[in-house]
């Protein structure tokens, strides 16, 4: 399977909003086309899944309070946040850029995990105990999904609690409020002092390749994907599971609306990911452990 492991992070144009959806809807008939909202089929093909592949959006973060780069709160002052989020950005003014992210690491550290977060982490927990697997590959950056006990993770974007050195390279982990004092923080190595940046993925950047290599081999194992709270409109990602719709494997998406992509899918549920994913996620009447 290939993931477009080179291509940079974008947002799909108009008139190519129905790739990823043509791309699902290649092993499905017509008749079957229309994804099923039976939660009682969706509970039978979890309840005989091994290898489960799970794929989370803004959508999940936002019903904890944090803004999406391009719904209705996408503004940060005057600027649309999605043009914040590139390197042409932060090299034109990199302590505004800066300053934005101060802002989103302390909406996520105010967050807290809502019930979509821990249902996943239940769920990835209890089926562990099974010799079933869990895996989130999220494009989110807040760690949410870790502060709700989730342990096997792929994040695709990046992480807000790590920075990267422009110079050396060097990536740290940072939970300081702020990063630093100084409004463009810098590299601790006494001989590098470079300027530090966010160590996630701007827009017009490309994916990490050895991540990309890890969610291509997860996708390829899984035997039932769902996709949680994504628009599914920012590439390469949203190709991610209509490829795995069309070798045959269930898709289930979990999402507040329809998706250019819903309909190549098994199943959607409409509605907030924190009140339909616990129910589908419950424990199943066939486990025993």
């Amino acid at each position: 399977m290939i993931l477009g492991r080179c291509s940079p992070l974008w947002l799909v144009p108009k008139g190519l909003a129905m790739v990823g959806s043509s791309l699902a809807r290649q092993t499905h008939t017509t008749e079957n086309a229309r994804p099923s909202s039976d939660m009682s089929e969706f509970r039978k093909a979890f309840s005989k899944a091994k290898h489960i592949a799970v794929i989370t959006g803004a959508g999940v973060s936002a019903e904890s309070g944090i803004p999406t780069f391009r719904g209705a709160g996408g503004l940060w002052r005057k600027w649309k946040t999605q043009d914040l989020a590139t390197p042409e950005a932060f090299s034109r003014n990199p302590s505004r850029v800066w300053e934005f992210y101060h802002h989103r690491r302390e909406m996520a550290l105010a967050a807290r995990p809502n019930a979509a977060h821990q249902a996943l982490a239940e769920c990835e927990a209890r089926l562990s105990r099974q010799g079933r697997c869990v895996t989130i590959i999220t494009q989110n950056t807040d760690e949410l999904h870790q502060r709700a006990g989730s342990k096997h993770i792929l994040e695709i974007h990046g992480n807000l609690f790590k920075t990267r050195c422009v110079s050396c390279g060097e990536v740290e982990s940072n939970h300081r409020s702020p990063t630093q004092t100084p409004a463009t923080p810098a590299c601790e190595d006494d001989e590098c002092n470079g300027l530090l940046r966010p160590n996630v993925v701007w827009f017009g950047e490309t994916l990490d390749s050895d991540i990309l290599t890890k969610v291509e081999e997860e996708l390829g194992m899984c035997d039932l994907c769902l996709v949680v709270g994504t628009s599914s409109i920012v590439f390469p990602a949203a190709m991610f599971a209509p490829q795995v719709a069309s070798r045959g494997v269930p898709v289930a998406e979990f999402n507040t609306e329809t998706t250019p992509v819903t309909s190549g899918f098994t199943f959607h549920f409409q509605g907030p990911c924190g009140t339909t994913l616990p129910r589908a996620l419950a424990r199943h009447e066939t486990e025993v452990i």
